[in-house]
């Protein structure tokens, strides 16, 4: 029984961020697991395939960046629509988003990148067991 109070704890916790909802807390609680497991949220979003590659070649060849992929395609997915969600509505991934449009970025690698921020913010949260507080991701 301690164990569902944790898991609806840290449900609770996650939906206190802007664009995160119960499903969406949910699968990142059942993906992620013990965030202790992790070093750093840089380690947790590269396990979620939430880092960006880069094609580089020798002759003038040039790609677009994507995300690497390697991780779970589930939380890719489950991140999503929370992502355009709190690009919206989280001020924080907002001005990330706007940061990144003003560089001529292309739509994808901005929603991309709100993902990770995203996903970074939600292992913050887990592992400090502290709701969101959005002083600490200042909108500038």
């Amino acid at each position: 029984m301690q164990r569902c109070r944790s898991l609806v704890e840290k449900q609770e916790l996650l939906q206190t961020i802007p664009g995160v909802g119960a499903q969406t807390a949910s699968q990142v609680i059942a993906e992620l697991g013990e965030t202790g497991r992790f070093d750093s949220a840089r380690q947790a979003a590269a396990y979620a395939g939430l880092t960006p590659t880069h094609y580089r070649s020798e002759s003038s060849i040039r790609r677009k960046p994507r995300l690497s992929k390697v991780g779970s395609s589930r939380l890719r997915k489950a991140l999503y629509f929370p992502a355009l969600a709190a690009l919206q509505y989280n001020d924080a991934i907002r001005a990330l988003g706007d940061r990144l449009a003003n560089r001529g970025k292309a739509k994808m690698v901005i929603v991309g990148a709100a993902m990770r921020k995203l996903f970074h913010i939600c292992y913050g949260v887990l592992k400090n067991g502290t709701p969101f507080d959005a002083s600490l991701h200042p909108g500038t």
